[in-house]
């Protein structure tokens, strides 16, 4: 059979929000796939979109219905390098996954077949098993949750090597007054530690109380460590390592000069595939 692991993984990647369980749920249903009497199967590839839509649908909800009260950010995904078998276009922006983190698994599904992959409500419909009627509340549904933020992957803007350097460098120096102008006024600091590991605080907002945070984080645990800057679903980043182990990500969305939204992930399990 052929490999069509690279294929099927932005459709599960972009509902489920997680390379390890994208890759988890292709696995299964490739496994599934071997065993089947596959005479009815006319069209391959479209079985195997469908099924692993449906199955990344179920893996979604399970996950949903366990999870708990802390801040939840999507697994970082480099697409920093266009050589990759990934088709890259079709992983939706870091910004963008959080957002979708607003909406039921279905409502995100349809949302990203239309917005990502351009499907039509019929074909929509066909693939997760309901009528055109439903295919479209729930695309109605979704865009009223994300209170019709913007759905196409951002560009990267032109200044964001120099604005990353400025913010660096202001937090190296210890300078707040010059990492408050870089911020915008309603600038939003989210983190994710993991099970493991706990943040100093979750949510932050505000460009003084975002600022003092971002200092006494960089000094209490970032010092010293080797910086790199990357692109991570589409979006301007910033990575820590020690010793070669990725310590933290920080994903940036800068509007009109401004940083507007830092996502900062620490948990080692969301850093792993980052890791030199």
């Amino acid at each position: 059979m052929k490999n069509y692991h690279d294929i099927l993984f932005p459709f599960a990647y972009n509902i489920l929000g997680s390379s390890e369980d994208a890759k988890d749920t292709i696995q299964d249903i490739l496994v599934k796939y071997l065993i089947i009497d596959k005479e009815h199967i006319k069209n391959e590839i479209g079985y195997l979109i469908k099924s692993v839509i449906n199955q990344s649908i179920n893996v979604k909800k399970k996950k949903k219905a366990i999870g708990t009260d802390s801040i939840w950010l999507p697994e970082p995904l480099s697409t920093e390098n266009a050589d990759d078998n990934i088709n890259h276009n079709e992983v939706l922006s870091y910004s963008m996954l959080t957002l979708l983190e607003k909406l039921t698994a279905k409502e995100r599904a349809v949302f990203i077949l239309k917005v990502a992959f351009d499907y039509s409500h019929k074909e929509i419909a066909e693939t997760i098993g309901f009528t055109i009627e439903n295919s479209r509340k729930l695309l109605s549904r979704a865009k009223i949750k994300l209170n019709n933020s913007k759905t196409k992957n951002n560009s990267i803007p032109k200044n964001e090597s120099q604005k990353l350097k400025q913010y660096i460098e202001a937090m190296q120096n210890g300078n707040l007054s010059a990492l408050e102008k870089l911020l915008s006024k309603d600038i939003l600091l989210a983190a994710d530690g993991g099970k493991n590991i706990k943040v100093v605080r979750e949510l932050t907002s505000g460009i003084t109380n975002t600022s003092k945070l971002l200092l006494y984080v960089y000094k209490a645990f970032l010092t010293g460590l080797e910086i790199k800057h990357s692109i991570i679903n589409h979006q301007p980043a910033i990575l820590f390592y020690q010793n070669e182990v990725l310590k933290n990500c920080q994903i940036f969305e800068i509007e009109k000069n401004k940083i507007v939204n830092i996502y900062s992930i620490v948990d080692p399990n969301k850093l792993k595939s980052l890791s030199f």
